[in-house]
């Protein structure tokens, strides 16, 4: 054993005046008695005269200098030189990804790693510095590099396990920015493996991983979506997979809005998946809740929980009501009509516009007098002036060789107007319209918000072209549909993981958005932005957007959180890979030497002793010493008289 302050051991002189008090006379308090007869023999004092009397045995001074003995120890900070993994400037970093969470290791992983981080700091030396990350769906710094055993403790006490996926690159980022100035560092992985294949360790220097784990048992729900099918409704599809390497047999619950709808059970082989579709189901339910149990009766293990629950939203489609007038116009009727998100109505020029509201007015060859306050589809426009100064017409022409289809535009998305030929037309200019194809002579398809409606033009006949026999036609009917519809404030195709952002277009209408997460927390946000950026997606649930307009609640909509990552899924340990070989194993045997320090010990020792000593001390004060011989022999005298 050796000290890190041996100059602390000259406290130990400190013993010489408690013995000298322990020596010195005591100083008698002189009292007048009627007779000293039966107390000479027990006051009698030899050295009355002497300031100093000899040392006796006494249980509180040996105490006392046993106290002081533990003190200077601790203050001369004792330590022995033990094996560690490390030494020097070390990067820690704590895997609290979601598969961290797995219990085959008591209580589980995390703990698991977090325990052996806590004994690493104990083997610090006095040149080491430590600094913790916490690797989960971002890089954060617990502690910066320090050697502050107290610091570091606190940190890692702080440290929670999480539900997502880690970012490795911005961790290894943050841990590579100490080795500036450093002369030894290190990167120690404390995780269960699973880091992204494409990820080069040997750009980072020395990297150690130490594994945690032991077991790959685990079944999860690995997709949960929602469709819409034109015959036969709402489906549900899920994927249940087993990453074990048994069989394993579940329960698969499915909730609607909370209430139970269904539960199956099914035998998964290992490694293996299980597709599941449920296609009876009411029109009406939003939210959606899958569970995965055991059976009563099964003894396989399943050691990752949080990969058991997955949500989903179900969004139906709202069938919006269209109105085509037209003196006969088939290909406009079979093109909208083939798409279950209209209703399509037929009118006649010749009678006016009906007095009923419509979603979208379609005109082929005719215009009212006065525009619809609704979404307008223009086709053939007749050549009399058009209502509100909509556009203006050109010459007549047949140069309809296309020349460009605007390209980045949702509403040219996929579509090829090459091999579309048209024999005549007339070209409209309107300046607050976008050209969306451009032939020779002019705009073949426009398209722009005009007095707050959506109106696009398609200024030639249907029947003097071959766009309706074309792919063109259905692809152009689809994405002007997508255009007309009302616009949904998530934009999202299926579930967001953990960690993701969620991007929010609230309606110009709204003034204020209402993020409520599955614990009820809310995020409100002024919508005062065309688009809101919501982060908080830390939990797994069914997330509500409430968009409102002064107090009144305009619109709501949901969106799923789920982990379905098949890396945190399968919770086999995995070998951490640097470049193209395995990185060093920590598990080995130390080969670097560090120091344990024992000063707390010796410090928590002397706090027992000096309890010891206290409480003898009071004992004696409030228990009478044992008088002699004589003195009881009086004061049974005294009582019998």
């Amino acid at each position: 054993m050796s000290f890190l302050a041996p100059l602390a051991l000259a406290l130990s002189l400190l013993a010489v005046p408690i013995i000298l008090l322990y020596m010195l006379r005591l100083r008698r308090r002189e009292v007048q008695v009627s007779s000293t007869l039966l107390w000479r023999q027990l006051l009698q004092d030899r050295e009355a005269n002497a300031p100093w009397q000899r040392l006796r045995r006494n249980l509180l001074l040996f105490l006392q200098l046993l106290i002081l003995a533990a003190l200077v120890l601790a203050l001369a900070r004792p330590y022995a030189e033990v094996p560690t993994f490390t030494s020097g400037r070390t990067a820690l970093l704590l895997d609290a990804s979601a598969s961290m969470n797995a219990t085959d290791v008591q209580p589980s992983r995390f703990e698991a790693a977090r325990r052996f981080a806590l004994e690493l700091i104990e083997t610090l030396s006095g040149n080491d510095e430590v600094a913790i990350i916490r690797v989960a769906e971002n890089a954060e710094v617990l502690m910066n590099y320090t050697n502050d055993r107290t610091q570091l403790r606190a940190a890692l006490e702080r440290a929670t396990p999480s539900k997502g996926i880690p970012d490795w690159n911005a961790a290894l980022t943050l841990a590579a920015a100490g080795a500036k100035g450093a002369e030894k560092f290190t990167i120690l992985l404390l995780s269960d493996g699973g880091l992204p294949s494409n990820l080069d360790l040997s750009l980072y220097g020395d990297v150690r991983h130490v594994p945690f784990g032991i077991a790959a048992q685990n079944v999860a729900i690995s997709a949960l979506a929602t469709a819409n099918d034109p015959v036969r409704g709402a489906q549900i599809y899920a994927r249940l997979t087993n990453y074990g390497d048994q069989p394993a047999e579940v329960i698969f619950s499915l909730s609607l809005d909370g209430t139970l709808h269904s539960a199956s059970p099914h035998r998964i082989a290992e490694n293996g998946a299980v597709d599941i579709t449920i296609t009876d189901l009411p029109p009406d339910f939003r939210r959606v809740q899958a569970q995965l149990t055991r059976p009563a009766n099964s003894t396989l293990p399943d050691h990752l929980s949080l990969d058991d629950t997955a949500y989903a939203v179900y969004t139906p489609l709202r069938a919006e009501r269209a109105l085509i007038m037209s003196r006969g116009n088939p290909f406009l009727e079979r093109g909208f009509a083939a798409l279950n998100v209209w209703q399509v109505y037929r009118g006649d020029p010749s009678r006016g516009l009906p007095t009923e509201r419509y979603d979208l007015y379609i005109f082929d060859g005719w215009l009212p007098p006065t525009l619809p306050d609704s979404n307008i589809l223009i086709v053939n426009p007749p050549p009399e002036p058009p209502p509100n100064n909509l556009y203006t017409f050109g010459e007549l022409t047949n140069r309809a060789q296309v020349l460009r289809v605007r390209p980045d535009d949702p509403r040219t998305r996929y579509l090829r107007f090459n091999d579309v030929n048209v024999r005549t037309f007339r070209p409209i200019r309107a300046d607050w319209a976008d050209v969306l194809v451009e032939a020779e002579g002019g705009a073949l398809v426009l398209a722009g918000e005009f007095e707050g409606r959506r109106v696009a033009i398609l200024p030639f006949n249907l029947f003097d072209s071959d766009l309706p026999l074309k792919i063109a036609f259905p692809i152009l009917i689809a994405n002007l549909t997508a255009w007309y519809q009302t616009p949904r404030a998530l934009s999202l195709e299926g579930s967001v993981q953990i960690g993701q952002t969620v991007v929010i277009q609230p309606p110009p209408e709204a003034e204020t958005v209402r993020v409520i997460a599955p614990d009820g927390a809310a995020t409100t946000f002024r919508a005062d932005q065309p688009l809101l950026i919501y982060a908080e997606t830390a939990q797994t649930g069914i997330y509500s957007v409430e968009m409102y307009s002064g107090a009144e609640l305009i619109r709501q909509e949901f969106f799923a959180v789920n982990i379905f990552s098949d890396n945190e899924s399968a919770i086999a340990p995995r070998a951490v890979q640097l470049g193209n070989s395995a990185a060093a194993a920590a598990t080995d045997t130390p080969e670097e030497v560090g120091q344990r320090e024992f000063w707390s010990l010796f410090a928590l020792i002397g706090l027992a002793i000096l309890a010891v000593e206290w409480f003898i001390y009071h004992r004696r004060l409030g228990v009478p010493r044992l008088r002699s011989t004589a003195a009881r022999r009086f004061s049974r005298t005294a009582r019998r008289s």
